[in-house]
């Protein structure tokens, strides 16, 4: 067991003790090359991704623009200045990689009391699968602050990113993370989030392209009556790894986190891999939570990895619980629909799409959710989908 450090209600920083969380550190020092034998490595494919851990300078070669609309400001700010730094802390290889190779971050600060009519939008595109480039993010919204920010990533790259997110007090945000990289970037990331008091917090996670993603999303509480909830969406193709891993930290009394991530897989050797963890402090009471990984399968030769944790120290709480469920489609769905003249090809459609479209509708920005829709139907369209059924398995 190694030991993690998280900062506690009142800042300071407090230890947990974990194998799914390695201490968190600047240093790069701290974290040494993995071989895959750690566990929070073990269904990352590494010989895939060492162009990612090597140590290096920032290639250049993603462009960042940013669109903001009044009632926001945007600056930047060197390592070691604040606020870079002040939520997130590496906690792996590749975000301290991110850290020491990007010289600025940039800053995007939603103003105290403003409400945002339109989304605050940063766009990474890549221009080079062969070279590669770290970027940091800083996102804050202000006290009673009201927004969202969508961050999309397309074009070739090799990425090293962080994110750090500060919802203060009041603060209500909603930050849309599209992973639409073409098929040949690959991409490490972290994610962190800080909730302050009486502040909701909605993050939402889409990756459809990549050849390797890897993402760290993260969230932990500054106050009482935080609200946080997590949703994601990926669709693995053949010879894809994406890779999902969440730590949400109880670390406040009267809280409440919600996470619901829903993938599908076709094509062989797609490969997927959810990791949830929850954990939920002694001094955590009255909190309620609960997380769900649900994955559909729809051809021979795709794999997906569902690893749902909760890790409770206190009884005092209102509800916690977890689910997990991978398997292909459920026959007698397919028989109904089959049975009132629905195509099988037309049937297979709407179920996986029902399947996304409840998360898609969650987002609440318009031309995303089109968009997602659209690249669901895209991804089907090139699918050759399979008629055997196979029984689901819940955890």
């Amino acid at each position: 067991m190694t030991v993690t450090e998280a900062p506690n209600v009142a800042g300071a920083i407090e230890t947990i003790e974990s194998h799914l969380h390695p201490k968190p550190s600047f240093d790069l020092a701290d974290h040494p090359v993995p071989t895959g034998r750690e566990e929070v490595w073990r269904f990352t494919p590494l010989h895939r991704i060492g162009a990612l851990l090597g140590e290096g300078p920032d290639a250049g070669a993603v462009a960042v623009e940013v669109e903001a609309p009044d009632g926001v400001r945007v600056e930047t700010a060197v390592r070691g200045q604040s606020p870079r730094g002040d939520v997130l802390v590496p906690g792996d290889r590749t975000a301290a990689l991110a850290d020491s190779a990007a010289a600025e971050a940039t800053v995007v600060r939603i103003l105290a009391n403003a409400e945002l009519a339109e989304p605050v939008r940063i766009h990474l595109t890549g221009t080079d699968a062969s070279a590669r480039s770290a970027r940091v993010h800083v996102i804050v919204a202000e006290p009673h602050s009201k927004a969202t920010v969508v961050l999309r990533h397309t074009g070739s790259a090799q990425v090293l990113e962080n994110v750090e997110i500060d919802v203060r007090d009041g603060a209500n945000l909603t930050v849309v993370s599209l992973q639409n990289w073409d098929d040949d970037a690959l991409h490490a990331g972290e994610q962190t989030a800080r909730v302050g008091r009486d502040a909701t917090y909605r993050h939402v996670n889409v990756t459809f392209g990549g050849s390797v993603v890897r993402l760290h999303t993260n969230l932990y509480y500054e106050g009482t009556g935080g609200d946080a909830e997590l949703f994601g969406l990926y669709f693995a193709d053949a010879g894809q790894h994406l890779e999902h891993r969440l730590f949400v930290d109880h670390n406040a009394p009267h809280t409440r986190s919600n996470v619901d991530y829903r993938g599908a897989l076709q094509g062989k050797g797609a490969h997927s891999v959810w990791v949830g963890d929850v954990l939920i402090r002694k001094v955590a009471e009255g909190i309620e939570t609960y997380e769900s990984n649900k994955n559909l399968v729809l051809t021979e030769g795709a794999r997906a990895d569902s690893v749902p944790n909760l890790e409770i120290e206190t009884g005092e709480i209102a509800g916690a619980g977890h689910s997990s469920t991978t398997g292909r489609f459920d026959d007698e769905h397919l028989f109904y629909l089959t049975s009132r003249g629905i195509d099988p090809v037309e049937a297979r459609r709407l179920v996986v799409m029902g399947f996304f479209v409840d998360i898609i509708r969650r987002i609440g920005v318009d031309d995303v959710e089109a968009g997602l829709i659209a690249e669901v139907e895209r991804e089907l369209a090139a699918a050759t989908v399979g008629a055997a059924p196979a029984a689901s398995v819940e955890e």
